[in-house]
């Protein structure tokens, strides 16, 4: 989603920066990175972090900084890269910053009624506070029909494609939040899976990790591994493969895309009219 805002906001004529805390990168330097500008990509894996890396690929024309202050990454993009307008995954509960525009992504696990917060559940705040976003999005209609009773926020559904491959007998890898949704898709989008291996969120693949791996996916007869975009980024160093692997696109965009780019340009203006 992050990917998509991005992009939208270049197409409306601004120039966004991406403001990440870099979770997960093995050398954590102490002030800003700046992982992509106007001139490519200015870090690697082990400075940017996976998902920093993997927008700064996707999103050519963005800024992407990181850094655990994400006030100086901001101020550095506006003073320097000449950003207009700041983008934050996962900034909802980040009250360093006044942010203009709360976007806010549900699932059915999150507004059920037995959900609870950290450390019993998963959730950091109770679905009340959804009261503070500007936006609730939502794959599911049931839920944005949840969460929209008497709701002074815009809501708008998510449509979610996983993008197609060649056809064939594939290994499917993932060390994502959950990774049995990324092998759900690849088995509703038709893909033939003889194999999976899950790790964690943000795993850090070793020689080791690849070599049982493609060890796993020949016994099986996978003619090649498939994994997100997230995990090939942390597999990049690791090339040449003795397998071939490839990621599989995913996108997520509003739907409809055209009403939610409207509503967002209107939300852009009016904050900027706040601060004249």
């Amino acid at each position: 989603m992050v990917a998509c805002l991005a992009k939208l906001l270049l197409e409306m004529g601004e120039r966004p920066a991406v403001l990440s805390r870099g979770y997960g990168r093995r050398r954590a330097d102490d002030g800003v990175v700046v992982v992509r500008d106007a001139s490519g990509l200015r870090a690697d894996l082990d400075r940017a972090g996976d998902e920093p890396l993997m927008l700064a690929r996707q999103v050519t024309g963005a800024a992407v900084l990181v850094s655990p202050d994400r006030y100086l990454a901001g101020r550095i993009a506006e003073r320097h890269l000449d950003a207009t307008v700041h983008v934050l995954d996962d900034g909802f509960q980040h009250l360093q910053l006044d942010r203009d525009i709360d976007l806010v992504i549900v699932d059915a696990a999150d507004v059920d009624g037995a959900a609870t917060t950290l450390p019993g559940g998963r959730l950091r705040e109770m679905p009340d506070s959804l009261i503070a976003a500007d936006a609730v999005l939502a794959e599911d209609d049931r839920v944005l029909d949840a969460v929209s009773r008497d709701a002074a926020y815009e809501t708008f559904r998510l449509r979610r494609v996983v993008g197609a491959i060649d056809g064939g007998p594939v290994m499917a890898v993932a060390g994502v939040a959950r990774p049995e949704r990324f092998f759900d898709d690849l088995v509703a989008a038709g893909h033939q899976l003889v194999a999976r291996a899950a790790f964690r969120d943000h795993h850090r693949y070793s020689r080791a990790d690849l070599d049982r791996l493609v060890r796993t996916a020949r016994a099986a007869g996978a003619a090649r591994i498939v994994t997100t975009e997230k995990d090939f980024v942390r597999l990049l160093p690791l090339r040449p493969f003795a397998l071939p692997i490839v990621w599989v696109p995913l996108t997520m965009e509003p739907d409809p895309l055209p009403e939610f780019r409207s509503w967002l340009a209107g939300a852009l203006n009016a904050a900027r009219d706040v601060i004249a």
